[in-house]
């Protein structure tokens, strides 16, 4: 795993968390920017699964 990978699939976690928590106190601006981290996380985790190929496949 890369630095990608880990910090995109913290940042998708941390989307669901705030989503949830949006939810939970009736805010849908907490709810759409939890949506937006998760979107960007699950982005920069696919940016890492790429590289990883990449260098997987240059060994």
């Amino acid at each position: 795993m890369n630095s990608n990978q880990v910090e995109g699939k913290l940042q998708d976690i941390g989307g669901k968390i705030q989503e949830g928590a949006g939810k939970l106190v009736g805010s849908k601006e907490q709810e759409a920017k939890g949506l937006k981290n998760q979107a960007e996380g699950k982005a920069q985790e696919t940016l890492g699964d790429a590289q990883e190929t990449i260098h997987d496949a240059t060994k």
